[in-house]
């Protein structure tokens, strides 16, 4: 059996491999109700049909101001669970494991969604025309947003209670795994950066400080939820005078003591222009950081094919790995990585047998 399709056990859930479907933002409620459609059970069930051991959600956000923008899928409210119950359940029928995502966009909320054919982007809605004011850790914008409110003692704990309600609506609605995103610069890793992050009160002021606020999230969340529990992080800030790999490997370490299950580790996002070239498997250094520090991670970040995923995890890297555009190019990425290794322990659906005779790969 091949390293990507050895099944993976996290807090007494078995995931079938390690191939992964990386959380992508959609857009796609159309009518900023937060709430998701048959569209969402098309587009997530596609990728369990498809052999993947966890598909993971886009961002989903704990409260209406803490979307990326105003057709973000969300878990603030009750009238959410059955939607949701209807998209989890369709990937249950196919045979998967889902996760949802929640997060909080901080300073970066409420901006154009930005898809192709659309005039506007790059920057915040007007409040005349559905935006919102946004929560940060201080006043500073991010790049063209609008500037954000810096957050008070009773925002923050309202932040971490929307994290524990959205936590029992994913109970609720069948999720498997929860993912907690703390990267890319928004909320929760906004005030873990000391780039972002000046604050001399308890929520900033040191490195205890400024975790402050993603150690009471992840207390909060496990109150209310013993199922596998993840946390996305940027491994590095890639911001001048910002958080790297070593950092983020104690952080890990924080994390699995408080109950965290496994790092996923992402990159930069957190101030604007501050990025780096992307390039195959550019992400992994800071995957293998956090397993090198004993807690268990995966790896994200234009990992595309079969062999590079299976040398990471061969390697001991990473524990799984986390695809985003090779699996929304070819959702059935896991079942013909299996073929490619020839892993007769791969996903196997039987009534796509004519598509998956070990003797023929692309006919």
């Amino acid at each position: 059996m091949s390293a990507l399709f050895t099944p993976l056990t996290l807090a007494g859930t078995t995931l079938a491999n390690r191939a992964w479907v990386s959380p992508m933002c959609m857009y796609a409620c159309e009518d900023g109700s937060g709430e998701v459609t048959a569209w969402h059970a098309a587009h997530y069930a596609q990728f369990a049909l498809g052999g993947a051991g966890l598909v993971l959600t886009e961002a989903t956000a704990v409260t209406p101001e803490g979307r990326v923008t105003p057709q973000d899928a969300g878990l603030w409210s009750d009238a959410h669970v059955t939607p949701w119950r209807q998209v989890t359940d369709s990937v249950h029928a196919c045979g998967g494991r889902i996760g949802v995502q929640l997060a909080h966009a901080g300073r970066k909320g409420g901006k154009y969604r930005g898809l192709p054919g659309e005039a506007e982007h790059g920057r915040s809605v007007p409040l005349a025309l559905g935006g919102w004011r946004t929560l940060g850790a201080s006043g500073e914008p991010f790049g063209r947003y609008d500037a954000p409110a810096a957050a008070t003692d009773a925002d923050l704990h309202a932040v971490v209670a929307g994290f524990a309600e959205a936590a029992g609506r994913a109970r609720r609605a069948g999720f498997d795994v929860i993912e907690l995103h703390a990267a890319h610069g928004y909320l929760l890793h906004e005030f873990l950066s000391p780039v972002t992050n000046r604050r001399t009160d308890a929520w900033g002021g040191s490195t205890q400080g400024r975790e402050t606020l993603l150690m009471a999230v992840v207390a909060a969340v496990r109150e209310v939820w013993d199922g596998p529990l993840l946390v996305r992080v940027s491994a590095a800030d890639v911001a001048p005078g910002g958080l790297g790999h070593e950092d983020t490997a104690g952080l890990a370490l924080r994390l699995a003591a408080r109950g965290v299950d496994l790092v996923d580790c992402s990159s930069g996002g957190l101030v604007a222009g501050a990025e780096y070239p992307e390039t195959p498997g550019y992400q992994v250094e800071g995957a293998a950081a956090v397993r090198a520090a004993g807690v268990p991670s995966a790896a994200v970040g234009l990992i595309t094919e079969a062999a590079a995923a299976e040398e990471i995890l061969a390697r001991g890297q990473a524990d799984a790995i986390l695809l985003g555009r090779a699996m929304l190019r070819d959702p059935h990425w896991a079942r013909r990585a299996a073929l490619e290794l020839g892993d007769s322990q791969g996903p196997a659906e039987p009534r796509y047998h004519r598509a998956y005779r070990r003797t023929v790969l692309d006919a």
